[in-house]
């Protein structure tokens, strides 16, 4: 494909003028229908201000190198749908072959509503099931805006204070004596900037401890979220499944999500797979079936079904579940409980719906977060220098030409992977959920061809 710097041309070429002019005209007309923010003369440096500025300086590179279908695709992708096209989604199926991943389930936002989802592939690669409109995926850590969602919630409720100390709520006995502990707040975990590790490596022998000090740096971290799951527990006196469904799934309409295991998600569950360059036959350990599947025999012989249970439950059923597991596969009470960071299953649609929520409009719904909240959910929390994304509250943000989105990605065990991206201004969004462990070599090609974004967050 030819640009405007390979072709041939001398100072005053009419050819090539008319070629600026063509593409001059063509960026116009694309910034005059979606402007660019007016920058300030001298932003600071380093500032995402600056990096816009400087983005506008190189406009004229882009008319000179850009071809001119590439600035059209621009164009349309930022006036256009994010729902994908046909073209794209006939060779789908060939990408989804090319990197092993058997089921795909894509739903897209479009004007703040739900506006197309679709199904592709199958739930497990031997018995050939059908994903369907009904299959429920294994979320990962797209689990945690939701629960971020449900914890704005009580904040709005005057229930919990950002600032306030978690261990005044909740001081779980996992918890090491330091003095950090004591200063993790609902913003830190939020944000991700408590200090915590991701995951304990011994959970059932391990204390959990900060590594820095809270608010200095992110560390990602889901041990965070469980423990403020369980300060959640304390000031609601329920489960985390049972306060889904009263706060947000219920009055949502996401008939389809839980954060913990019955059977009928037990049925219409994708299963994980491999990804494509790592050896092995058959399929490999499905960690959260497994520990469920056990769980539910206790659950089942109790008459309390496993999303009534809360963490003293949990610690009860211990005793049982490991003579009944085989050995390491249950350890301590988070091992069978439902978990905030990572454990949600939902229906493509239903994470849809969730997007919804975070779109801007006039009203909202009494039991929806009020719109200083939603703000504050998709804007910057914490200032760490050289970072180009941005965390708020659950969700991660990200500059674009066409100014912020906000994301997540999710991924469990290596075998399911989840992305998650939307524009609140415009009031979009699509979600991508695979049941593959090279899934991200999907959804980033799905999130590519739908909004003609390249986003820095695959790899940073």
């Amino acid at each position: 494909m030819e640009t405007l710097a390979s072709a041939k041309y001398a100072v005053g070429d009419e050819a090539s003028s008319h070629a600026i002019e063509g593409r001059g005209a063509t960026l116009m007309l694309c910034l005059e229908t979606y402007p660019m923010p007016v920058m300030p003369v001298s932003p600071p440096p380093h500032s995402p201000g600056r990096r816009r500025f400087m983005a506008m300086g190189a406009l004229s590179g882009i008319v000179a190198l850009a071809p001119i279908s590439a600035i059209a695709a621009a164009c349309r992708k930022q006036s256009g749908t994010w729902i994908p096209s046909d073209d794209f989604l006939a060779e789908l199926p060939r990408i989804m072959q090319a990197f092993a991943v058997p089921g795909v389930g894509i739903a897209v936002v479009e004007d703040g509503e739900v506006a197309w989802s679709r199904p592709f592939g199958v739930t497990h690669a031997l018995t050939r099931t059908p994903v369907d409109a009904r299959t429920v995926f294994e979320d990962a850590s797209l689990s945690k805006p939701v629960f971020a969602y449900l914890v704005l919630q009580l904040v709005d409720q005057g229930l919990i204070d950002l600032d306030r100390p978690l261990v005044q709520y909740r001081r779980p006995d996992y918890l090491a004596d330091h003095p950090w502990i004591e200063l993790i707040t609902t913003r830190d975990v939020l944000r991700h900037s408590t200090g915590l590790p991701n995951w304990r490596q011994s959970p059932a022998t391990e204390k959990l401890v900060p590594m820095v000090k809270p608010g200095t740096r992110i560390d990602y971290s889901g041990e965070a979220l469980f423990w403020l799951q369980l300060a959640v527990e304390t000031i609601t006196g329920q489960s985390l499944d049972d306060s889904m469904q009263a706060h947000l799934f219920g009055p949502a309409g996401m008939k389809d999500s839980s954060y913990t295991w019955n059977a009928d998600l037990a049925a219409r569950s994708v299963y994980g797979h491999r990804r494509h360059d790592q050896p092995g036959t058959g399929m490999p350990p499905q960690m959260f079936r497994e520990q469920w599947s056990i769980a539910q025999q206790v659950a089942a012989r109790w008459g309390k079904p496993l999303s009534s249970w809360k963490y003293d439950d949990a610690a009860r059923a211990l005793p049982e579940v490991m003579a009944l597991a085989p050995a390491g596969l249950v350890t301590w009470p988070g091992d069978i409980l439902a978990n905030s960071a990572a454990s949600l299953r939902t229906t493509a649609q239903d994470y849809a719906t969730f997007l919804t929520l975070a779109m801007a409009r006039r009203q909202r719904a009494a039991w929806e977060i009020s719109e200083a909240m939603r703000q504050a959910m998709l804007t910057p929390q914490i200032e760490i220098p050289g970072r180009w994304t941005e965390k708020g509250l659950g969700w991660n943000m990200e500059a674009t030409r066409d100014g912020s989105v906000f994301y997540h990605s999710g991924s469990n065990g290596d075998i399911f992977k989840n992305f998650a991206v939307g524009d609140a201004q415009r009031r979009r969004g699509i979600v991508v959920l695979t049941n593959g462990g090279s899934g991200s070599f999907v959804h980033q090609r799905v999130v590519r061809a739908a909004t003609g974004y390249d986003l820095l967050s695959y790899d940073l």
